[in-house]
C-alpha cells in the first residue's frame, strides 16, 4: 500500500475516530472520559489492521491501552490554555509548550501501553502486574521529587500531577526498552508526538478562532485537534515499518472481563460522573427550562434507559468469552456503537435538542458517518498491513519533533501578534 492509500484507508479513519471521540469527551472529562474516547480510538485502528490476531483480543488490546490513554485524564490544564492567551510571547509560548508536554504524557503512556499490548506474544509476554506499580512508583516518586524537592510547578495553585504521569511515562519507556519491545516504543514515541503537537496546535487554533469573532465552540476545537493528531500519530507508528508478531492468543477470562470494563464499568462511571444531577440541573438553567430539577432528573433517567438498552444489546452481541466478535465486521460494529453512545451522552449533557442553533455537536454525528464509510470500504475490502523491516523511523522521529516545536514556537508568535487576548487570563510569568 502506497502512502496516500495508507493515510486514507487507515491513518484517516483513525485520526477521525480519535478526534470525534476527545471532542465529545470534552462533555465529560477526566480519566474516564479520556478512557471511553480512547477505546474508540484503539478500536478503529484493530478494525482496519485485518489481524485476525488482534480481532482475537479485540477488548483486551482496547481496554489496556485505554486505560493508558485514560490515566493522562488527571493532569489539570485549565490555566496552561490561559497561558496560551495572553499578551506576551513568553507567557504564550510557555502555554502551548506546556500544553505540548501534557499531550505527549497522555500520547506516550496510552501508546506504549496500547503497543506493549499489540506485541506481547507468547514468547514474550507482558507482566502487567508489575509494570503498572512500577509505573505507580515511578509516578510518585517523580511528582514528590519535581514539586515538593525542586518546586518544578507548571500551573499552580492546582494540580501538578503532570509530573506524576512523567514518571509513570518514564517507567513505562524504562520497562519497554528494558524488554526489547521496540515496536511498542516507536508506538509510544510517535503516539506522543501527535498528541503534544495536538494539543498545542489545538489552543492556537482555539485563540485564533476567537479573533475572527465567529460565534462556535472553540474549546472543542481545541479538543478536536488533540484526538485528530494522536490518531494520526498513533496509526502511522503501528502501521508504517511495521512487522508485528504474531500476538497471544486471547484468555477467556480476560475477554470476558475487559468486554464487561468497556460495556458495563466504564460507561457506569461516565454516566455517574458525567450526567449527574449537577451538570444535568446546570444544562437545565442554561436553556432556561421552567423546572431545571425536573429536567435533571427526566433526562438521567432516559439516558440510563438508553445505556440499559445498548449494554444489552452489546452484550448479547459480542457474548464476552466466545470467538463469535473476533472478525473486523463485528469489530467494526462495536466500535460504530460506542461511538454513537458517546456522542449521546455528550448530546444529552449539552440539549442540542432543545437549541435551535448549530454546534460542534452536531458534526459529530456528520464525521460518525464519514468514519462509517471509510471504516466500511476497508473491512469490505482488506489490504494487509505494510510489512517492512526498516529501522529509519528513529532519525525521521528526531526530525519531526525539532520541527513540530519550531513550528509551535513560530505559532506563539503569531498568536501574540495577530491574536486575540483574553484580560481575564492569569499569567505564569510577570516581569
Amino acid at each position: 500500500m502506497n502512502t496516500s492509500g495508507l493515510f486514507l484507508k487507515k491513518m484517516l479513519p483513525t485520526a477521525l475516530a480519535f478526534a470525534t471521540a476527545w471532542a465529545a469527551r470534552g462533555q465529560i472529562g477526566h480519566e474516564y472520559g479520556a478512557t471511553w474516547a480512547a477505546a474508540i480510538g484503539i478500536g478503529t485502528l484493530i478494525v482496519l489492521s485485518g489481524r485476525k490476531d488482534w480481532y482475537a483480543r479485540f477488548p483486551v488490546i482496547i481496554a489496556l491501552g485505554a486505560i493508558g490513554w485514560g490515566s493522562g485524564g488527571m493532569i489539570s490544564y485549565g490555566k496552561v490554555v490561559g497561558y496560551g492567551h495572553t499578551a506576551d510571547y513568553i507567557n504564550t509560548s510557555y502555554g502551548l509548550l506546556m500544553l505540548m508536554l501534557i499531550g505527549c504524557l497522555y500520547g506516550f503512556i496510552g501508546g506504549g501501553m496500547t503497543g506493549l499490548a499489540l506485541e506481547s506474544t507468547k514468547e514474550k509476554k507482558v507482566d502487567w502486574a508489575s509494570l503498572l506499580v512500577q509505573m505507580f512508583v515511578g509516578g510518585f516518586l517523580v511528582w514528590g521529587w519535581l514539586i515538593y524537592q525542586l518546586g518544578w510547578l507548571m500551573t499552580p495553585p492546582r494540580s501538578e500531577l503532570w509530573a506524576a504521569s512523567l514518571g509513570a511515562a518514564f517507567a513505562l519507556g524504562w520497562y519497554i526498552y528494558r524488554n526489547k519491545n521496540y515496536q511498542a516504543l516507536r508506538v509510544a514515541f510517535f503516539s506522543a508526538l501527535g498528541a503534544g503537537f495536538g494539543f498545542a496546535l489545538g489552543n492556537f487554533l482555539q485563540r485564533m478562532g476567537q479573533t475572527t469573532g465567529i460565534i462556535f465552540n472553540w474549546w472543542n476545537v481545541m479538543e478536536y485537534s488533540i484526538g485528530f493528531f494522536s490518531g494520526l500519530g498513533f496509526s502511522y507508528s503501528v502501521f508504517i515499518h511495521s512487522r508485528w508478531p504474531v500476538t497471544i492468543a486471547p484468555e477467556r477470562m480476560s475477554n470476558i472481563f475487559a468486554w464487561v470494563f468497556l460495556i458495563v464499568i466504564l460507561p457506569v462511571f461516565n454516566l455517574t460522573e458525567g450526567v449527574n444531577t449537577n451538570i444535568m440541573m446546570r444544562t437545565g438553567k442554561e436553556i432556561n427550562a421552567a423546572n431545571p430539577e425536573a429536567f435533571a432528573l427526566t433526562w438521567q433517567l432516559i439516558m440510563w434507559a438508553i445505556s440499559v438498552v445498548l449494554m444489552i444489546v452489546l452484550l448479547k452481541t459480542f457474548r464476552p468469552g466466545t470467538q463469535k466478535s473476533a472478525t473486523a465486521y463485528h469489530s467494526m460494529w462495536f466500535v460504530l456503537i460506542y461511538l454513537i453512545w458517546y456522542i449521546i451522552i455528550s448530546n444529552v449533557i449539552s440539549a442540542i435538542w432543545l437549541t435551535p442553533k448549530f454546534s460542534s455537536q452536531h458534526l459529530y454525528w456528520v464525521n460518525l458517518i464519514v468514519i462509517w464509510l471509510l471504516m466500511r470500504k476497508s473491512v469490505t475490502q482488506p489490504e494487509d498491513m505494510v510489512e517492512s523491516t526498516s529501522t529509519g523511523y528513529s532519525g525521521k522521529l528526531i526530525k519531526w519533533w525539532i520541527a513540530a516545536i519550531v513550528i509551535i514556537l513560530i505559532l506563539s508568535y503569531i498568536a501574540v501578534t495577530f491574536g486575540r487576548v483574553n484580560t481575564n487570563t492569569d499569567l505564569r510569568f510577570t516581569f
